[in-house]
């Protein structure tokens, strides 16, 4: 039995070791792929070839008896590792006229990010800090874009001391909020003006499929330059007004990050056995761990901030204490009829998204049972 096993297992390594030369050499090709599209300015993610794709895989799998999920996720890893290398190539430059970029705060670490993708896309990019104000006239003489990448409690003082920039000169940020910076920027600039969001943090090797929100001030012709460069370097771009932005923003951000804090206080309050708790779970609520656990490994005034950012977050917050209020009193009551009564409430208003989310969670919790070592 044992020879027969070991046998088969040779056998598994020697196909193991032919799909990494593949591998190998899908990477290989996957760079050359990055060399023509930084040549002709092509966004490194082309979500139709994607998909034509992955169907075509999966039909061919299916016809060779090999389940078609399984290629879909391998291929869905191989191709984000493929972003990533394409990355390397560098990207098109869409404004080489354009001047240098002046990024304020870009020694932080998401203003770092995007210091990194304008340098691989051939800008000139300038960093300013605090300690580097004196060189900020010699530094905004010739910038065609100024971006904001400061704490949010600091942007609208910042944004306050930018009234000397080239008219031509594109003034944008980076805040999770908009309203009020956009307005700011608007007062200060009389050039075009954009506020950004990233809708991801600074370690994403990639920022293919990753959304960036965009607020229009002034000037959208001119900084129009600005959203290809972006789209190029595989983001996706969605406009947004600035006031509904900072509204998604309150359930999105605010009370998530939140409720993610209040859990992580309730257990460290319960002095809770967190080994204890990752040998029982569910893959499930090991993500759900994992996801409280990420906030508290991040800079607690990050969080601070985008809690604490507007009243309407602490608006939304205090509505989301009241609506808890009532169904601890409906658990506390054990209203049973109650309970369902309101959970068919809530389904009902979900919907079809309902059996949306479910179908993209089981394959999200895969991954999770995946990864587990223990």
């Amino acid at each position: 039995m044992v020879q027969a096993l070991n046998l088969l297992r040779d056998q598994i390594d020697e196909v193991d070791q032919q799909l990494l030369d593949l591998l190998q050499q899908r990477i290989q090709l996957v760079h050359k792929v990055g060399e023509v599209k930084t040549q002709h300015g092509l966004p490194i993610y082309a979500p139709d070839r994607e998909a034509a794709m992955l169907a075509k895989r999966r039909a061919e799998a299916e016809n060779k008896g090999v389940p078609p999920a399984l290629i879909e996720d391998v291929l869905r890893r191989v191709m984000r590792e493929s972003y990533t290398s394409e990355k390397d190539s560098g990207f098109k430059t869409i404004n080489p006229e354009l001047g240098n970029i002046v990024v304020i705060g870009g020694r932080g670490q998401l203003g770092r990010l995007f210091v990194q993708m304008f340098t691989l896309s051939g800008y000139q990019v300038d960093v300013i800090g605090k300690e580097d104000w004196h060189k900020a006239p010699e530094l905004f003489a010739n910038a065609g874009l100024v971006l904001v990448s400061v704490p949010i409690n600091l942007t609208e003082t910042v944004i306050a001391q930018l009234g000397n920039l080239p008219e031509n000169c594109v003034l944008a940020d980076i805040t999770s909020i908009k309203s009020a910076p956009l307005n700011k920027m608007l007062v200060v600039h009389k050039g075009p003006v954009v506020g950004l969001h990233p809708m991801f943090g600074p370690d994403v090797p990639s920022l293919a499929k990753q959304v960036i929100v965009y607020a229009d001030g002034r000037g959208g012709e001119q900084y129009q330059w600005l959203l290809q460069q972006m789209g190029i370097w595989g983001a996706r771009l969605h406009a947004v007004e600035a006031e509904s932005h900072d509204k998604a923003m309150t359930l999105i951000q605010s009370l998530r990050h939140f409720t993610s804090f209040a859990y992580g206080m309730h257990l460290s309050q319960e002095d809770a056995d967190l080994k204890l708790l990752l040998d029982l779970s569910s893959p499930i609520y090991r993500l759900e761990l994992a996801m409280v656990g990420r906030l508290f490994a991040q800079s607690p005034d990050l969080y601070a901030d985008i809690i604490m950012a507007s009243d309407q977050s602490t608006a939304m917050i205090k509505r989301y204490h009241q609506h808890f209020g009532e169904l601890v009193e409906l658990v506390e009551s054990k209203d049973r009829a109650g309970f369902i009564a309101a959970f068919e409430r809530v389904s009902e208003w979900f919907g079809d998204y309902s059996e949306e989310f479910l179908k993209e969670s089981r394959s999200l919790l895969q991954q999770a049972n995946d990864s587990r070592r223990s």
